[in-house]
């Protein structure tokens, strides 16, 4: 059973990407970025431990991890993100590779949509890993336009992942996100090809 790692930087598309290729590829999807959304809003032990660690400051006003205050606070300070990595990290590998193993069992693909494949050392578990990348003028438009970051804390987040360079070079492929989606669409679709023959 093939596993693929999807991953690239933030906004580079991984998503997009991801979600037109799974119209030409039948497969299981792990979103890692989900995981996270599921495991601060439903994971008792793991929302306690991010209070434990950094206080009731992080919290919104039912006593939840609120994400936003999390990011802000996490990407001002180093140590605090590495603390929040150490949190979540294993608790996202477990369920993904719970779920890669349950989908070996049928023969079928399985994509993790993994943001922080290098970051994580978890070149290891796939068989094939592909990189979505684009120019850094165009990740940090998205950043400001689509997510409505400010130029500073975007670019602590871009800081804070392994440079897009480095990941093209440990990537079995790489998709360039840097034009329109047809354009994307087109590499995801001849991409699902090469797996099949490859696969055959």
């Amino acid at each position: 059973m093939p596993v693929l790692g999807v991953t690239g930087g933030i906004a580079t598309g991984k998503s997009s990407f991801t979600g037109l290729l799974l119209r030409h590829l039948p497969a299981e999807l792990f979103d890692a970025d989900q995981a996270v959304h599921d495991l601060l809003a439903d994971d008792r032990a793991i929302r306690q431990a991010v209070v434990e660690t950094f206080d009731t400051a992080v919290c919104d006003a039912a006593g939840n991890p609120d994400r936003v205050k999390l990011r802000a606070l996490v990407f001002d300070d180093e140590a605090k993100r590495r603390q929040l990595e150490r949190i979540l990290h294993p608790a996202i590998r477990a369920r993904w590779s719970a779920r890669a193993a349950e989908t070996g069992r049928t023969g079928g693909w399985f994509v993790v949509d993994i943001p922080l494949l290098f970051e994580t050392q978890a070149e290891a578990s796939f068989d094939r890993i592909i990189v979505v990348a684009c120019s850094p003028l165009t990740q940090r438009r998205r950043l400001a336009e689509q997510r409505g970051l400010s130029a500073g804390l975007a670019e602590k987040i871009i800081t804070a992942q392994l440079d897009l360079a480095t990941k093209i070079n440990h990537a079995n492929h790489v998709i360039w996100n840097d034009s329109t989606l047809p354009c994307l669409e087109r590499q995801s679709r001849l991409l699902a090809g090469w797996l099949h023959r490859a696969r055959a």
